[in-house]
């Protein structure tokens, strides 16, 4: 940005951390410069405030959040999507991504601001994590954007849900009505250590193993595994019973 103070930006090593933080490495490292610009420090100094990106970075957001939710939900009517992705880019949802990551180390803030301790506030955060997400999306195009998306909004879009979270009862209403019998769960495999724990279940319907689910719980991925089920039903027409005999050869258990 021209007229711009050496002393007004941010070090490159400081910089450089951030992007390893986001996974891109910027071409024009001026974008990132600006996308930690809050509009305080703007009107205190010789520099550009983050608002323009913002209302750039929430269209970026809203069509990938919009992406990846259509691919989960494939038979989800539009309200139900429009729901879910709302939960997920809510000012706090927002928050919680940025506070992932730690922006609030590198976010510029007016003397007042920053003594007030803007750089906690939610939607100081907020804003500034859709400004980035802009900033990527012009130095490195649509993908890299949805890239940084997708790995600080992967927890909350895996747990979406439209209607409270039972994919379990919906499955279990569904196979009851077409192959008269309830889906099983059965543990795949619990892997790493005790705080970060990786779960995978399998659902068998009538001896075959449909669809399989992960999660940081067994709890989770069981609802993942259902939700999977669903979709595979519904995507092969829920017209026949599983096979019985293909039972041993799917499971690879």
């Amino acid at each position: 940005m021209s007229g711009r103070r050496k002393k007004d930006t941010v070090e490159g090593s400081d910089l450089a951390a951030l992007e390893g933080l986001l996974g891109h490495a910027f071409t024009d490292r001026s974008l990132l410069e600006r996308a930690l610009v809050h509009s305080s420090a703007a009107t205190e100094g010789d520099l550009e405030s983050n608002q323009t990106l913002e209302f750039l970075g929430d269209a970026v957001l809203d069509l990938a959040v919009s992406e990846f939710l259509l691919r989960r939900h494939p038979t989800r009517a539009e309200g139900d999507l429009t729901r879910m992705r709302a939960s997920i880019v809510s000012a706090k949802g927002l928050a919680t991504a940025a506070g992932r990551l730690e922006l609030g180390r590198w976010i510029r803030l007016g003397r007042g601001e920053a003594r007030s301790g803007g750089g906690k506030k939610a939607n100081i955060l907020a804003d500034t994590y859709e400004a980035l997400v802009a900033a990527v999306f012009l130095d490195g195009g649509y993908e890299a954007a949805r890239r940084l998306i997708e790995a600080t909004f992967n927890e909350e879009i895996a747990a979406a849900d439209p209607v409270g979270g039972d994919w379990k009862t919906e499955l279990q209403e569904r196979t009851q009505s077409l192959f008269h019998c309830t889906p099983t769960y059965a543990l795949v495999s619990a892997t790493g250590p005790d705080h970060e724990k990786h779960f995978e279940v399998a659902i068998r319907i009538a001896g075959e193993v449909i669809a399989r689910g992960d999660g940081p719980n067994r709890k989770t991925a069981e609802q993942m595994a259902a939700q999977e089920a669903i979709r595979v039903l519904i995507e092969r027409g829920d017209e026949a019973a599983p096979e019985e005999s293909d039972a041993s050869e799917n499971t690879g258990e």
